[in-house]
């Protein structure tokens, strides 16, 4: 009987990198944002509120990191007839903002980020350059 698993996980750097090339990118858009990486227990491991950032984008970014890390898809992807429902039953951790992507890599799903402060389409492409930035899988 085995009592253990192997898993990989994201490195500190990785975390550091995307996080740099998240600030990049909102800082070339002129919108400065709101950055939050979790692991696939969706226990924080970066977080970045650039200044200018809408405070309360925290809360969201944190939502969005958490909603992709826990289904394993964009957060815009949660179903519309359940987006009420499972944000009340999950005190607002999950939501159906856009913003926050699933981070894999060779398929193997390795936490969320999520990103929050300026529209839909800004915050995901916020959020596909820190995943590009450690040849993240594309989605």
């Amino acid at each position: 009987m085995t009592f253990t698993v192997t898993l990989t996980a994201l490195t500190d750097k990785a975390v550091m990198t995307m996080l740099t090339a998240a600030q990049t990118a909102a800082s070339a858009m002129g919108v400065p944002q709101c950055i939050v990486i979790v692991d696939p227990s969706a226990v924080d491991l970066g977080v970045l509120r650039m200044r200018g950032a809408r405070v309360l984008s925290l809360k969201s970014a944190r939502s969005k990191a958490q909603t992709a890390a826990s289904s394993g898809k964009p957060s815009s992807a949660l179903p519309d007839a359940v987006r009420g429902a499972i944000a009340a039953a999950t005190q607002g951790a999950m939501t159906g903002l856009a913003g926050g992507l699933p981070i894999r890599i060779d398929g193997q799903l390795l936490g969320g980020i999520g990103v929050g402060s300026g529209s839909a389409e800004q915050d995901v492409a916020v959020a596909q350059a820190a995943l590009a930035a450690i040849g993240a899988d594309a989605l």
